[in-house]
Order: C-alpha cells, then structure tokens, then sequence
C-alpha cells in the first residue's frame, strides 16, 4: 500500500481524514498557502524549484529549523509536485531494517515503473551513524530522494558524508504574524473550524505567544481552546479558554505589558532585588515571552549595570544565552535563573556604561582631532618621514609596563571618562587606575 494511504494523506501529500488534528487538516496543499519562510521561496531557489510544476528531479535535502516551522509540510509538497510516492519514516521508531526495506521497494519502484519516492525522515538527529550510513548508497545513486528534518545543527548530528551529497535548508521560526495568519485562516476555512467558532483579541493575542513560534502548536491549541468553548456553552474562544489549552494560567501581557514587564526586570536587578527580578522573569516565561530576548537583556544589563564591579556577570549572562538557544524551554528556565539570581546579587558599577556614553558625547561634538603623530601607523613607506611613530615609548620597556607619553589628541589631554568605583572587583581597579593616571599625566 502507498504510504500516503497508510498515513492518512492521499497520494499528492493532502491529508484525507476530515477527523484529524486541526494542524493536520490545515496542512498547505500548494506555496501559496504556505506561511512563513519566504526567504526560501523567491524566484529560482532550490525549494521553489523543486515544487513549481514540471519540477526536475529534486536534490536530497536537509530540513533543519524550530518545531512547526514546516518541515513536514515541505517535504508533502515536495512529494506532490511530481506525483512521486512518498515513504516517511520517523528516526524515533525506525531501525537498519527499516531503512534497507524502504531502499529496496524504491529501487524497484524506479526500475519499474520510473517512479521516483521521497523518503521523508523526521528527527534524523537520533539517526546514529549506522543507520546514517545506510541510507548513503540509495543518496548517491538516485534511489531515494532524500528530505530530512531536523530541529538540531545537521553540522553536529549528521555524517559528513551523507551532509555533503544533499542541499542544507535552513528554515526559521513563524513570527507572530504568521502565526495570525495561520489562526484567522484556520477559523474560517472549511477544512478547519469553519466559521463555527470566533476568538477574542485578548485570546488570539496570548495564543500568538503561547505558541512560541510553532505553528503546529498554535493550531493545536486553537483546537483545544475551541473545544474549551464548546464546553462552556459558547462560540467565542475567550482567555480562559487559551489558558486551560495551554495548561497554565494565562495572564494578561499585550505588547504594553511586553515592555513595562522587561523594564520592572532589569529595574529589579538593577536594584539587588533578586526575588523581584525571578518574579518578573516567571512572568514573561509563563506569558510566553521568548526565553532568547530575556537572554540577551541579561547581557545588556551584566555589561551596563553590574560592569567591572564583577566581570564574571557578563561571563554568565553570555554562557546562558547559549545555553538557552542549545537546550531550549523548560529547563531553560533554570539557565535563566541562575543568571538573574548572579547579576541581581552582585556588585554593581554602571562606570564602563557612562564612560562610553561620555566619550560618544564628545567626539560628535567634534572634540577629536588628529591622532597624535607617534601613535600613527608607520607601516608604509615615508611614514617616518613624516614624523609618524617618532616619540613613541613601548610600554613593556618600563618597570609598571606603562609608557609615560600623551595617547588623547591635543583637545581632550586631561580628559577622564572612566572613573571606577569601591565597589566588588572594580575597588582594585580604582587604585590600579590612580597609579596608571599619575604615571601617564606626570610631566616628568
């Protein structure tokens, strides 16, 4: 039997069951249903070419981005295209055997009848590299049409070889108003909720953000969320409803709420309070705010707020970002508290921040002028001629490593930007900096 019969699609990739999953239903039978990812679909890319009519053979590819960006969808329409049969199998459940039998019916399938077969593999990444390698042979010489998705760097999870003989597609997350368009038109069209159903703007906007960027997941919880409705005797979704879906209670964060929350926050560790600051971040997680944004405002604020007091703060802050984007939601949660609980207690000095500010100030004021002539490259020829590094003092000939010379040009000699405090590391800078100062502002 055709895998599109068994998996409950036809055999150009649209799904036959009027009972399935809302995000089933609504699966795109064509491009231009397809929402989001238009960097992928401009004239005479590989994706766009692979599916307009009369498409050639199509290349192996590798499908990596975040859950419910469309891999799945790709790969149906991909398949459709030119009415090739379709075998999917999941990296979760399939083993060695697997592979080799779906192998060996598609080279059947081409000897006899000419008919080309997508093999569509979702979650390569937990392929290991036995089974990756199985699947070399059927890449190379054409038996398979190869469409892997993964939501893990291919560059880290999957074998050279098999990378290198297939097309790297990178797709990325649905912004918000994608994930409107998927929730308007699934409300209305027939294979969906079919006009039986409305939602409110409070609704639809926490929907948008508990779904993180994942159109499967806001279709799903659209659906849970109607269901919720019916229940309650109505046919508006409401907040309650997108809140009993998503398992969690939903308050109230619109884009106001988006930024008055974000500044309570660094406000909070700003001020040493750490259990206000762990407050407000519960509060954007369980809103649904993406967990990458706070990351990078826990960079900003080590950098402005916490400063040279403790430079291990901007150490940490940058390690959680990473984290964060490698492990994902919820244990991000822990990566994200563990940095606040450091930035809010520790030490904090703002001294870095006003220096550049100031310094900034100054030179669009057009307090600059020329770089002094011994600190000018002399790197070409004549440049000594023209008086450039003459005077220049090397800083490691001299006792404390520091050249007594002028390094600010003419209108800015005496000019201080950076004053450190007593406060946390930025003490022993203080009295580091007093010494450096007298040494280089000495006029003897």
């Amino acid at each position: 039997m055709d895998l599109f019969e068994s998996s409950g699609v036809d055999a150009s990739g649209v799904p036959t069951s009027e009972r399935g999953p809302l995000a089933v239903r609504m699966r795109p039978r064509s491009l231009d249903e397809l929402v989001g990812q238009s960097h992928l679909l401009g004239p005479g890319s590989p994706i766009r070419r692979m599916i307009e009519p009369g498409s050639s053979s199509p290349s192996s590819i590798f499908l990596w981005g975040p859950p419910g960006s469309g891999k799945t969808t790709l790969a149906y329409l991909i398949a459709r295209a030119g009415e090739r049969h379709f075998e999917e199998i999941s990296a979760v459940s399939a083993g060695v055997n697997d592979i080799r039998n779906v192998i060996a019916g598609a080279k059947y399938r081409l000897a006899a009848r000419g008919r080309e077969t997508i093999l569509f593999i979702d979650e390569v990444h937990r392929f290991s590299k036995t089974q990756q390698d199985a699947l070399l042979p059927a890449v190379e010489n054409g038996w398979v049409v190869l469409i892997a998705a993964t939501t893990e760097n291919p560059a880290f999870s999957v074998v050279s070889p098999l990378l290198s003989r297939s097309l790297l597609i990178t797709l990325h997350g649905l912004s918000d108003e994608d994930i409107m368009t998927l929730i308007d038109r699934a409300l209305v069209d027939e294979r969906g909720l079919n006009a039986k159903v409305t939602i409110t703007d409070e609704a639809k906007t926490q929907l948008v953000r508990v779904a993180g960027q994942d159109g499967r997941r806001s279709l799903t919880l659209l659906e849970a969320a109607a269901d919720g409705a019916a229940l309650r005797g109505s046919s508006a979704i409401e907040l309650i409803d997108i809140s009993q879906a998503a398992d969690g209670a939903s308050i109230r964060y619109d884009k106001e709420d988006h930024y008055d929350v974000i500044s309570a926050f660094i406000k909070s560790i700003r001020g040493s309070n750490v259990d206000a600051a762990m407050h407000y971040l519960a509060r954007m997680l369980e809103a649904g705010e993406d967990p990458r944004f706070i990351a990078r405002r826990l960079m900003i604020s080590a950098a402005e707020d916490v400063g040279l007091a403790d430079p291990s703060a901007l150490q940490t802050a940058t390690a959680a970002a990473q984290a964060v984007a490698l492990v994902g939601m919820p244990e991000g949660r822990i990566i994200l508290a563990e940095a606040v609980a450091h930035l809010a207690t520790a030490p904090k000095s703002n001294r870095a921040y006003t220096a550049i500010n100031e310094a900034i100030a100054d030179v669009r004021a057009g307090k600059a002028g020329p770089v002094p002539l011994h600190l000018r490259n002399d790197s070409f020829r004549g440049a000594r001629d023209l008086g450039y590094h003459e005077g220049y003092l090397y800083a490691h000939d001299f006792e404390a490593g520091i050249a007594p010379m002028e390094f600010m040009p003419d209108a800015l000699i005496g000019r201080h930007y950076y004053e450190p405090t007593d406060r946390g590391y930025e003490a022993n800078i203080t009295q580091r900096l007093t010494r450096i100062r007298s040494i280089l502002e000495d006029d003897g």
